[in-house]
């Protein structure tokens, strides 16, 4: 019972505006070029950065300020902005999801009457 309605909810949540809204806003910025060689280039610095720093060292200031250069290029990307505003919302609806989850676990636990269907 549980297995079902657990792919019920992940049904109607893959059919939610929320999640639609995301799939395409994910979609249209890996077709975005630009922005995804800027995204790789910000990874490839982070991870640079962050040997230095796990190596005891600090990230040296030219890098914390390519870092920066790349950081308000990829968010002046409108393709980015999309993703972005979709991303928050679908964390919202999944917020409230369990939520909900919660109350009628709370609800559940309450209950004399336990039912299997």
């Amino acid at each position: 019972m549980l297995e079902d309605k657990g792919k019920e909810l992940g049904r109607l949540i893959g059919q939610s505006p929320e999640y639609q809204a995301l799939k395409r806003s994910s979609e249209a910025l890996n077709d975005d070029k630009e922005a995804v060689a800027l995204l790789q280039q910000m990874e490839k610095l982070r991870g640079e950065a962050q040997q230095l720093i796990q190596r005891g060292e600090n990230p040296t200031p030219e890098m914390e300020q390519q870092l920066d250069t790349m950081l308000e290029r990829i968010q002046s990307q409108p393709t980015y902005q999309r993703a972005v505003a979709a991303q928050e919302n679908f964390d919202k609806l999944m917020l409230h999801v369990n939520q909900w989850i919660m109350a009628g676990m709370k609800k559940g636990a309450a209950s004399p009457i336990i039912t299997l269907s």
